[in-house]
């Protein structure tokens, strides 16, 4: 792949960095998510024939990457279009096309992931969140019953994709199965999770109590395997790099320009080498992991999904240590006043390091490189 944008990448960068500076940091949320989608950049990633701009994830990861460095990212995006929209525009009916992506594509409606469950962390194949086919005389169709956590958003997504497994597949291998839950279906219960971190997408514990889904619920095959599951997985990596890129890009933004004029002595403090070297050491990492972010993008987009699954978890641990360290500098940088309110970088102490354990975090990432790329031997 060729490691210059093209014209019409550089173009789509420009627009968005347009859009994220007329709204920036403070900015209302659902304002700018309805603007973003009118202008084709929340569906950019899903097909034309359903509203999509016929594009993939190297122009999704764009805009989400450039609405971050103007302080104003879209954290839904990473679900909504990214994993949801991709899952559905590969292995869905026609009919769940037609119901889901034109909205997906233009903002109109957004749907959640459910895949985290309280006793399961980061190991997926302990699901226990199950799905059984009801009796023809009970109306057919499925009954979900378990539980997930750290389910970004469901008070405002008009439905989760809730990953389980069938019943008779609850032990041995995993057997993912992915299911559209309305938010207002019966027997599915949320509570929001208190959470330190401040965000627009609360977190939420998910109940599904004998949840009663019509047999059109199912996306794709409920025996396709891991493949449906990782075909939303890998773009998950992959957005939250940019998610990551963005915010640590908006950091260092506000730290040069903090260095360029702050003035203690007779000259800016960024003329310090020990100013200036920790930022030119934090604007290279941040380089560094968006072109492997670029790479997992685009072996993703080019259909190769086990290259792109080496890919996108590097790319997702690079960028969240770059994420955490530009921020971290920038702080550093300002030094009082980097805690202030005025200048905005306390907040991203902690939400940077979101990028470090979510989705997945980054010790399992090293375990995925050292048994996946290495051939290692696994300890668990």
């Amino acid at each position: 792949m060729s490691i210059v944008e093209t014209q019409e990448h550089q173009d789509l960068r420009a627009a968005v960095a347009a859009l994220g500076r007329r709204h920036g940091p403070g900015f209302d949320r659902d304002t700018l998510w309805s603007e973003a989608g009118k202008l084709g950049y929340l569906g950019v990633n899903l097909p034309e024939e359903y509203g999509g701009g016929g594009g993939g994830l190297a122009e999704l990861s764009i805009v989400l990457e450039e609405l971050g460095a103007a302080g104003c990212p879209l954290l839904l995006m990473v679900v909504s279009p990214a994993i949801c929209g991709t899952v559905i525009a590969r292995f869905g009916t026609e009919e769940q096309k037609r119901a889901w992506l034109p909205g997906l594509a233009d903002g109109s409606r957004t749907m959640a992931f459910g895949i985290t469950e309280p006793d399961a962390g980061s190991n997926s194949h302990r699901i226990t969140t199950t799905a059984r086919k009801a009796a023809d005389e009970d109306g057919g169709g499925w009954i979900l019953n378990g539980r997930k956590v750290f389910v970004s958003g469901v008070d405002i997504t008009d439905a989760t994709l809730v990953v389980g497994r069938t019943e008779d597949a609850r032990t041995g291998s995993l057997k993912p199965c992915l299911f559209i839950v309305p938010r207002d279906a019966q027997g599915f219960h949320r509570s929001q999770i208190d959470m330190e971190l401040q965000a627009v997408e609360k977190q939420f514990e998910l109940v599904l109590d004998d949840v009663r889904l019509p047999a059109g619920a199912l996306v794709g095959d409920e025996d396709a395997g891991l493949l449906q599951l990782f075909a939303g997985l890998n773009p998950e990596r992959v957005m939250t790099a940019a998610f990551a890129l963005g915010m640590g890009r908006y950091a260092l933004d506000k730290a040069v320009d903090y260095a360029k004029t702050r003035q203690v002595w007779q000259q800016p403090i960024g003329a310090h080498q020990a100013i200036a070297h920790p930022l030119a050491q934090a604007h290279i990492e941040i380089e560094l992991a968006r072109l492997m972010m670029r790479k997992a993008a685009h072996l993703y987009d080019a259909g190769d999904d086990a290259g792109a699954g080496e890919a996108a978890n590097i790319a997702k641990y690079a960028a969240g240590e770059a994420c955490v360290h530009a921020v971290d500098q920038a702080v550093h940088t300002l030094g009082g006043n980097g805690l202030t309110r005025e200048y905005g970088l306390a907040s991203l102490i902690a939400a940077s390091r979101v990028a470090r354990i979510a989705p997945v975090s980054r010790e399992m990432i090293l375990n995925y490189v050292s048994h996946q790329s290495l051939g290692l031997p696994k300890s668990y």
